[in-house]
């Protein structure tokens, strides 16, 4: 009987209240998806989703257990009262002009009394970044979508981008309560030439060197999408295999495009062994055409001569045909390059484009950088130059980085933009389309939000000769040891005179004879 009782007791305890075995519905769920796109220029981007939706309030609800949403985030928001974060690490430069559009970008801003916004240009993206990323996956890189994360691979790579989003989202239309998404993406962009040895063929195994064998166990979807736009039925050349047994179709980035869709959780899309292995193959070799360039792209560069000045140009393109549309252009310019404000000149067609919306904010040395921002009416088919003048401010000798003649780096341009779509877009349900839908707003059916990079500048400072300073040390102390250490040991030494002994060898040697003669030495 008094073994019985632990056990009824441990019943009750695995029933709940109540006494009733059905356990409440899960309030957490994972999505996963990858979106394959082969760009204009040859090149194959490969974008990785992972979206993991609390419904729970972190800032009012004491929440003590975690179940995919990582502890140590939803403790971040709880003690910080964080409202949102968007982390990035980047490695590379994403060419728009090549490329087309971003297919990832990130969403729009916050009250500027809250926004914090920094950037580090120079930080290197490496495997210590990626490790504590995929540790934030409910399945790790152990099952699903997440195997395919090999660093040897996607480091060996023309573009690399991971981030970390969090974002309240609204439950209901009135917001009455929120859930709290973590969306972890990565964007590589695989340069098809290199990795497929000449040929412009893909697969997941020779861009990962791994396939898909299940998804995550924990995950409510998990998918693969490969855009096949360029699949034509009359003429067909380019092969997918295995052919998908569904496809999609929308709206993106103002173009219509069509992907082929493969569901992990469909049991008849991983065959009996067990492994997925999508692959590409061009039936005829794609003609050498000039990829189309995209409604808005930009580029910055810096101009001059000599280390006392120069001028920070950036050039924005609108290659609509004839529609025009406003940019917004924010520029954070470090303080030891001190803006001429008034040298502020902005040109389209030849003529002075004068900007409806103008906000900066000085630096103070060491303390903050410059904060430039600008709103720009880009009139249709035109270029759009920037340039504002600098001049270069001698830093302290400790405020050199260990290799100063390499140069500083200036964080890139962002450009925000709503670009016109050549195709009119249908409101779609953001629980029901794809993860990547929700990438890009839409604000109307005519036009679609559009955030865009620079590339980050190197400029040159005023750098003194770090030599010379080691040279007048060593000869210094050279000097100093040299004649320091003969006037030391005049000081400390210590002379003693020796009397001159008397008798020498002879004496000795008469000495050893009367010795063995048995006579008293002399």
């Amino acid at each position: 009987m008094a073994a019985a009782l632990p056990l009824a007791v441990l019943g009750l305890l695995l029933l709940g209240p109540g006494g009733r075995g059905h356990a409440e519905p899960p309030r957490d769920t994972l999505r996963e998806e990858l979106v394959i796109t082969p760009l204009p220029s040859g090149d194959v981007a490969a974008t990785f989703q992972f979206r993991t939706r609390w419904d729970s309030d972190l800032q009012r609800e004491e929440v003590s257990h975690y179940r995919l949403f990582p502890k140590a985030l939803g403790q971040l928001i709880s003690k910080y009262s964080l409202q949102e974060l968007h982390l990035s690490f980047t490695q590379g430069f994403w060419r728009t002009r090549y490329w087309g559009p971003p297919f990832l970008q990130a969403p729009s801003g916050t009250d500027h009394s809250f926004l914090r916004y920094a950037v580090l240009p120079r930080e290197v993206v490496c495997t210590e970044n990626l490790t504590p990323w995929k540790k934030l996956l409910p399945c790790s890189s152990k099952a699903g979508l997440s195997v395919l994360l090999k660093a040897d691979r996607l480091f060996h790579t023309s573009y690399h981008s991971q981030a970390v989003h969090i974002r309240p989202v609204c439950r209901n239309a009135r917001c009455t309560s929120i859930s709290w998404e973590l969306r972890q993406t990565l964007s590589v962009v695989y340069d098809a030439f290199v990795t497929g040895q000449g040929k412009k063929d893909w697969s997941l195994f020779r861009m990962f060197s791994r396939t898909l064998t299940e998804p995550c166990p924990l995950a409510s979807e998990s998918r693969v999408y490969v855009d096949i736009t360029g699949h034509n039925q009359d003429n067909e050349t380019l092969e997918v295999n295995p052919p998908p047994t569904t496809t999609y179709q929308d709206v993106t980035l103002g173009t219509r495009k069509t992907y082929a869709v493969y569901d992990l959780l469909d049991a008849a899309v991983i065959n009996n062994s067990r492994n997925l292995n999508l692959q590409l193959k061009w039936r005829s070799p794609p003609e050498h055409e000039a990829p189309p360039a995209p409604f808005l792209h930009a580029q910055r560069y810096v101009s001059g001569y000599g280390l006392q000045s120069g001028e920070l140009n950036t050039l924005l393109y609108n290659t609509h045909p004839y529609r025009a549309f406003p940019v917004l252009l924010l520029d954070t310019v470090p303080w030891y390059l001190r803006l001429y404000v008034h040298t502020l000149t902005i040109t389209s067609k030849g003529k002075e484009n004068k900007p409806s919306y103008v906000h900066y904010q000085p630096a103070q040395d060491r303390l903050q950088p410059h904060l430039l921002e600008m709103l720009i009416q880009l009139p249709a088919n035109s270029a759009t130059k920037v340039s504002i003048q600098f001049e270069r401010a001698l830093l302290k000798w400790t405020e050199y980085t260990p290799d100063p003649n390499h140069g500083f780096y200036v964080s890139p341009s962002v450009l925000s933009a709503l670009v016109p779509s050549m195709v009119a877009a249908k409101p779609v349900d953001w629980e029901e389309s794809p993860l990547f839908r929700s990438l890009y707003p839409v604000s109307d059916s005519s036009s679609y939000f559009v955030r865009l990079y620079t590339e980050p500048l190197l400029v040159n400072l005023p750098t003194p000769d770090f030599s010379m300073p080691y040279n007048v040390i060593c000869l210094t102390c050279t000097v100093v040891a040299v004649c320091y250490g003969s006037f030391y040991n005049l000081l400390t030494r210590t002379f003693h005179i020796e009397e001159p002994s008397t008798g020498g060898l002879a004496k000795r040697l008469a000495n050893l004879i009367r010795r063995a003669r048995g006579v008293p030495p002399l």
